[in-house]
């Protein structure tokens, strides 16, 4: 595995590239923002790991050029800070997870392990869920034998929400998904698409459900709704 550190603290950064070689990974490192949009584009790299804190343009900037090169590659975020509204927007800029300093190098590596599983899951070439199923290659859909009609908004929509089932999605993500299409597309636009998609998807015992100032999470119809 090949994985991209910028982190602007010297010792910390020496630290986890250590512990990271530990398990066999290749690490680069930078401790700026600037050339991580660039490295990623140009390196085949597996995971990108991103201190929320750097000099320069910070984590969330630089995440920010990441997603807006169509990058889907998995981001750590790693933060000092403990306001949960700095979890948040690392989130919804597109971070797969984060990590509060200080931290245990174990869990950093754990995290890690399982970020990556998450991400070859998604690569699959056939999204299923329920009796849904996605064929990427194909662009086709089905729920059971039944083929699924869709515009292409409504499947990059469901793709992305599949491709990203356990995690609750914001709208400024699923507006980065589909975004090629028009540049003058809002939030609004997002909450058309998945209420189209919802009556279409019920059939297949799935449901999208909206999580109050967070976004949406894809789950099956049995799974319990939390409060609030």
């Amino acid at each position: 595995m090949h994985i991209l550190l910028a982190e602007d603290d010297p010792a910390l950064a020496e630290l986890t590239m250590r512990a990271l070689r530990s398990q066999g990974w290749a690490v680069d490192h930078t401790p700026r923002g600037e050339p991580v949009a660039a490295s990623v584009k140009s390196d085949p790299y597996d995971l990108l790991v991103l201190d929320i804190g750097l000099a320069g343009i910070d984590g969330i900037e630089t995440l920010k050029r990441v997603r807006a090169q169509g990058s889907t590659l998995p981001v750590l975020m790693l933060t000092a800070r403990d306001a949960i509204e700095d979890r948040v927007q690392g989130l919804e800029t597109g971070a797969d997870d984060y990590l509060v300093k200080p931290f245990a190098l174990a869990e950093l590596i754990a995290r890690i392990k399982v970020l990556t599983r998450r991400h070859a899951a998604r690569q699959a070439t056939v999204l299923a869920m329920g009796s849904l199923r996605m064929d990427r290659e194909a662009r086709r859909a089905w729920i059971g034998e039944q083929p699924l009609e869709l515009s292409a908004r409504e499947w990059a929509v469901l793709e992305y929400l599949l491709g990203r089932v356990g995690h609750v999605v914001g709208k400024e993500q699923i507006l980065q998904a589909i975004s090629g299409w028009d540049d003058a597309l809002s939030e609004n636009a997002v909450e058309v698409y998945v209420s189209r998609l919802r009556p279409k998807i019920e059939p297949a015992g799935l449901r999208i459900r909206a999580v109050r100032g967070f976004g949406y999470l894809v789950e099956e119809q049995g799974a319990p709704v939390a409060a609030g």
